[in-house]
C-alpha cells in the first residue's frame, strides 16, 4: 500500500515576535498571546525564501532514503499559489536543484490543506501505476503576506514558515495511506481574500461572521466519522489525531466532541505558530522521538485551508 517513505521540515532563520505585532496593530500583547500562544515563532527571514527551504528538505529526504534522483516521477510543490516569484514553477525549480530531471513537476494549491492533498494525489498515481516515487514539497510563505498593522487580521497573525518533503511510494512506507475525505464549504470563499498594497499581495478579512469555529469542528467530527466508517474502525481505534495549528480552543473542542483526550494529540502551540502544512508532521517527529508510536498505531491527521478546505488523512505507522 502507497505511503510516507520519509519526511523532514526545514524552519527558516528569521522569527517575529508577539510583542512586536502588538506594537504594529495597537491590540494588546496579552490578547496576541491569546493567538500566538509563544512570544516568539519561525519566519522567513529579508533573505530567505521558501524553495529554498524546500530544497534542503528534499535533500535530507532523498539522502536518508538513498534513492536517486532519477527514480523521482513526480515533483508536488504545495501550499496558498502566492510563491517566492510571480508566475513560476517552485516544483520544477527545487527538482532542478535537486538532480531530478526527468520527473512531471507541478503545484497543488489548497493552502495548508495542500500537502495532504498531494500525498492523495501521489498515493492515487501509485495505485494506478503511474509513478515509481513521488516527492512531495511543502514551501509557502504565510508571514510575508500577512500585515501586522492591520488588527482586522489578528487571527492570522500566528501564521508562520516552514518547508517540508516528503517522499511517497508504493513500497518501504513508515506510513501507510489508509484513506482520505476531504470537503470544501465555499460559501467561505470570500471571507478572507489576498489584496495588493504597495507592490505586496497581503491577506485582509472582508468583514466579520460568525460560524467559522462551528464550521471547523462540524467538518473535521464529519469527515473523522465518515474515515474511520470507510476502514471499519471507531473512535477507540485511534492512537492520535493531530491538527493544523490554528487554533487552541477548536482543537480542544473538536477532541472533546470526538471523545478523545488530550494525551491523544499533540499540543505545539507553546513552542511553534501555524508553520503551515508542516504542522502535523512536526507532531509525528515529536511521536516518534519521544518513543510513543507503536507498530500498526492510527492516525488521523487534520489538515484545513482558506477556502475554506477540510481533510482527514488515516495513516498506519510501520515500525522499522
Amino acid at each position: 500500500m502507497p505511503g510516507i517513505v520519509e519526511f523532514d521540515f526545514e524552519f527558516p532563520t528569521g522569527s517575529v515576535s508577539a510583542r512586536a505585532m502588538a506594537d504594529a496593530s495597537g491590540v494588546p500583547h496579552e490578547k496576541i498571546l491569546e493567538i500566538t500562544h509563544c512570544e516568539h515563532f519561525p519566519v522567513l527571514g529579508d533573505d530567505e525564501q521558501a524553495w529554498e527551504l524546500a530544497v534542503r528538505a528534499g535533500a535530507s529526504v532523498l539522502k536518508r532514503t538513498g534513492v536517486a534522483p532519477e527514480r523521482i516521477t513526480h515533483v508536488l510543490y504545495c501550499g496558498s499559489g502566492q510563491w517566492d516569484v510571480p508566475f513560476w514553477s517552485p516544483a520544477a525549480k527545487v527538482a532542478h536543484e535537486l538532480g531530478i530531471e526527468n520527473a512531471h513537476c507541478f503545484e497543488v494549491t489548497n493552502f495548508c490543506n495542500a500537502s495532504m492533498t498531494a500525498v492523495r494525489i501521489a498515493c492515487d498515481k501509485l495505485e494506478l501505476g503511474q509513478a515509481d516515487h513521488v516527492l512531495v514539497l511543502i514551501g509557502d510563505r504565510l508571514s510575508r503576506l500577512l500585515d501586522y498593522h492591520d488588527a482586522g487580521s489578528v487571527d492570522l497573525f500566528n501564521f508562520g514558515d516552514s518547508a517540508a518533503a516528503l517522499l511517497i511510494s508504493g513500497e518501504g512506507s513508515r506510513f501507510e495511506v489508509l484513506h482520505s475525505a476531504m470537503h470544501t464549504e465555499p460559501h467561505w470563499a470570500d471571507y478572507y481574500t489576498g489584496a495588493v498594497r504597495e507592490g505586496r499581495v497581503l491577506i485582509q478579512r472582508n468583514g466579520h461572521r460568525e460560524g467559522l469555529t462551528s464550521a471547523y469542528v462540524d467538518n473535521f467530527r464529519t469527515l473523522t466519522g465518515q474515515t474511520l466508517t470507510a476502514l471499519g474502525r471507531d473512535v477507540a481505534d485511534v492512537a492520535y489525531l493531530l491538527i493544523n495549528h490554528g487554533d487552541r480552543r477548536m482543537h480542544e473542542r473538536l477532541l472533546n466532541e470526538l471523545g478523545l483526550p488530550a494525551e491523544k494529540s499533540v499540543f505545539n502551540y507553546h513552542r511553534f505558530g501555524h508553520m503551515g502544512g508542516a504542522d502535523t508532521l512536526i507532531a509525528i517527529r515529536d511521536l516518534t522521538e519521544a518513543g510513543r508510536l507503536r507498530d500498526g498505531d492510527l492516525l488521523l491527521l487534520a489538515t484545513s485551508a482558506m477556502g475554506f478546505s477540510w481533510g482527514i488523512t488515516a495513516l498506519e505507522y510501520r515500525a522499522e
